[in-house]
């Protein structure tokens, strides 16, 4: 299992000293049977009145800062080590039933994946049914984990990724007419596609990383969005539409929500003249142990209060 250091930096300058309201600071990556984290630490500057922590509706581990001193900087530096283990696209094991599709969930699962099939945009004349019905054979069985896979894969091959740093995301329906975007609109797009078939699907955001000098990601500027479909015998099970691969490989869960809103890494509030705000910075790093890799590293300041990273 490869053993990971990831440091996340983000820092928000100002031209004199503003105060800061409360913020939510979403960095801290899930633990489960293939993410294992072994030393977690956070730094705040300034140093916050209080900080505590929660699980929020999903699971996702929250940290909330309280501020009571004026600053002209803000820096929130995340750093952590995990074992990961990597989960292909071989290692996808189906139940009987669920392997071709068209199939239903089980009635006892159903009632806990609602709200994850339930669709988040309007599609009024079906744009986006009928672009994820072009997945499903016509004369046919079509193979369940195959038509997720192409899926997957086709939005890699036919839409260009194209990174943007202002918040929030296209639709699905921008997207398809564009046929450009980040790797958040690549996975609403999914998302939304797979639940107009039925599937229960989420959000997911975290960290990308190179397996390998040989394998190349795309996505990693900030933090990378993905998705997560429901397969009855694997559970939850990543596609990654931005970089067409299927599993966990070089993939880093830190949060998992159904809309992208929900998963915001850094957001708060500040007071002070408007004219205060001066810029925005982001680095990011991956090293794997005993390799000299560094996956997407990310430098330099990024000129815009409307980051994804942030909501200052």
């Amino acid at each position: 299992m490869p053993l990971l250091t990831i440091k996340h930096v983000t820092e928000y300058s100002y031209r004199q000293p503003v105060s800061f309201g409360e913020h939510r600071i979403m960095m801290r990556p899930r633990e489960s049977f293939d993410q294992k984290l072994i030393e977690a630490k956070l730094e705040i500057q300034p140093e916050p009145r209080e900080l505590r922590w929660l699980h929020d509706v999903f699971g996702n581990s929250v940290a909330i800062a309280l501020f009571d001193r004026r600053a002209k900087l803000l820096k929130v530096t995340s750093q952590f080590t995990l074992d990961h283990a990597p989960l292909a696209q071989g290692q996808v094991d189906v139940e009987d039933y669920a392997r071709l599709f068209p199939f239903t969930y089980s009635s006892e699962d159903m009632p806990d994946l609602l709200r994850s099939i339930e669709r988040q945009h309007h599609d009024p004349t079906r744009i986006v049914d009928n672009w994820a019905r072009n997945f499903v054979n016509d004369d046919g069985p079509t193979d369940t984990v195959g038509l997720l896979t192409e899926m997957a894969t086709s939005i890699k091959r036919d839409f260009t990724y194209v990174p943007r740093q202002e918040k929030g995301t296209q639709t699905p329906i921008e997207t398809l007419a564009a046929r450009q975007g980040t790797c958040r609109d690549f996975a609403v797009l999914m998302i939304e596609a797979v639940r107009a078939l039925g599937f229960a699907a989420r959000f997911v955001s975290g960290y990308v990383y190179n397996p390998s000098a040989s394998e190349g990601r795309v996505g990693g500027g900030n933090t990378h969005a993905w998705v997560r479909i429901f397969l009855p015998g694997s559970g939850w099970v990543e596609f990654d539409p931005t970089n067409g691969i299927v599993g966990n490989r070089g993939l880093i869960r830190v949060a998992v929500a159904r809309d992208p809103y929900q998963a915001i890494p850094l957001s708060g509030t500040w007071s002070g003249f408007p004219a205060s705000f001066l810029d925005m910075s982001i680095d990011i790093t991956v090293r794997m142990a005993g390799s000299d890799l560094l996956s997407h590293p990310t430098h330099g300041a990024i000129n815009s209060r409307f980051a994804t990273t942030g909501s200052q």
